[in-house]
């Protein structure tokens, strides 16, 4: 397993070592000392989610308000996926700006978006079921979203708008303020 930084403070890209043979592959997804060494930080998973999203399917972007803020490890059962974090810590000196990058079980990669990120991507594929490991518990309560399209961000999904596949609560958040 290798841990690639990024520009972005605290977002890591994890390369996941793969033993392949006639019966398929065995991968280790995480080794949370390994990580915690790594990063220098401890963590508390304690939440997986998984979800299964179609084709030209956007989810986000979205995160939890403190003191329900979720650092989020992503990665991919199956399909392909443009990951989007955009960094929304104030004191940040990449405050505003956002990291696309491409997950997919065939690169046998993961994300880690620490707290202070909003997160979403674009399924590219059929379908992609997508794993979240969190180290926080969700809150409905304290749940936010950025418009995937906000004006500010400018991000570039690479799909117009009509082939997109939305909900109306992702398609109604508040405009990111810089």
């Amino acid at each position: 397993m290798k841990f690639v930084k990024t520009d972005f403070d605290g977002l890591i890209i994890i390369k996941h070592d793969v033993i392949r043979d006639h019966r398929g592959f065995f991968k280790e997804k995480i080794k949370l000392k390994s990580l915690e060494t790594y990063i220098n930080s401890k963590f508390n998973f304690c939440q997986e989610n998984c979800v299964m999203s179609k084709f030209n399917v956007i989810r986000g972007l979205h995160f939890q308000e403190e003191p329900y803020a979720q650092s989020k490890m992503i990665s991919l059962n199956s399909g392909k996926i443009l990951d989007i974090a955009v960094d929304i810590r104030k004191d940040s000196s990449t405050y505003g700006k956002y990291f696309s990058y491409i997950l997919s079980s065939e690169n046998h990669e993961s994300l880690l978006v620490p707290k202070g990120f909003a997160h979403g991507y674009l399924t590219l594929s059929d379908y992609a079921i997508i794993n979240y490991t969190v180290d926080n518990y969700y809150n409905p309560a304290a749940e936010g979203g950025i418009p995937y399209d906000d004006n500010f961000l400018e991000i570039d999904w690479g799909i117009t708008k009509d082939k997109l596949i939305i909900s109306e609560k992702d398609n109604n958040h508040i405009p990111f303020k810089w």
